[in-house]
């Protein structure tokens, strides 16, 4: 099946407009994303729930502020993230009204499945983040303590540690995703996954040890083997897809043969 000539049907500048539409509706959506996620966390005890990895290491002391402007720019700062969360549904839906008059029947059915395993490969990477390893860094990191000195941990500095961690965590749980992309543009073969193995795990303990800074062996290794366990689930899943992709090359071939018999002459 021929890919639907949308470049045929509208002229360049016409693209032009209609991407600018596009990132208008978006803008918006995360402009009013941002105002009710404000809305939220100024009304819900969000920063409470936050602190929850933290509140047990800091032995009866609360996080500190030392600036008036802090505690603002803490709820702006979760405003942002919270309301590119609540805009991305719609955020995604102006991408694909632009990108989908392009795309083949096939391709467009692969999107939903596609965008949920995101969501979800996403979502687990922020659990594990902060339900396992943040409380073990903050564990670690707050039982380093010196006689002479006395902690005293600014909450801006907590919750941009956390939200970042938790963050790097979640795009970093998109590695199935990403090599399914390769594997789908040719860029990567199972073969090349398979040869290159030990390579992945050398990569995943050095990604596992940037994402999760102090050093901390426990919150390194917990990062570091479920990244593992998912490149070998993309390894599995690529040479699914590379199977699949060469048994339909293969009856292509089949049926294009038959018909160059038909229609040679006896």
């Amino acid at each position: 099946m021929a890919r639907p000539p949308r470049s045929a049907e509208m002229p360049f500048l016409d693209h032009l407009e209609e991407l600018r539409q596009r990132l208008m509706r978006a803008a918006g959506a995360f402009i009013i994303g941002i105002i009710a996620a404000f809305t939220i966390v100024t009304n819900v005890d969000i920063i409470g729930f936050l602190q929850r990895p933290i509140r047990p290491f800091l032995g009866g002391r609360t996080l500190v502020y030392t600036h008036p402007g802090d505690v603002f720019g803490i709820l702006l700062d979760m405003s942002f993230v919270l309301g590119a969360i609540i805009a991305s549904p719609v955020i995604a839906y102006q991408i694909w009204l632009f990108v989908s008059p392009a795309m083949l029947p096939k391709e467009k059915r692969m999107v939903i499945p596609v965008l949920a395993g995101m969501l979800v490969l996403f979502l687990a990477g922020l659990s594990l983040s902060f339900f396992v390893v943040l409380p073990l860094t903050m564990k670690f990191l707050l039982g380093l303590q010196v006689e002479t000195l006395t902690p005293m941990i600014t909450a801006s500095d907590y919750f941009g540690f956390a939200v970042s961690m938790s963050l790097m965590f979640g795009i970093a749980f998109e590695l199935p995703i990403a090599i399914l992309a390769l594997t789908a543009l040719g860029i990567v073969t199972p073969q090349m996954l398979v040869q290159f193995r030990r390579h992945a795990a050398i990569g995943v303990l050095v990604l596992s040890a940037f994402v999760t800074p102090g050093s901390d062996p426990t919150s390194l290794v917990a990062l570091a083997v479920p990244l593992y366990f998912l490149y070998e689930l993309s390894v599995v899943m690529s040479k699914t897809l590379h199977r699949s992709r060469r048994k339909r090359e293969a009856r292509k071939a089949a049926r294009e043969r038959a018909e160059g018999q038909l229609g040679s002459p006896a």
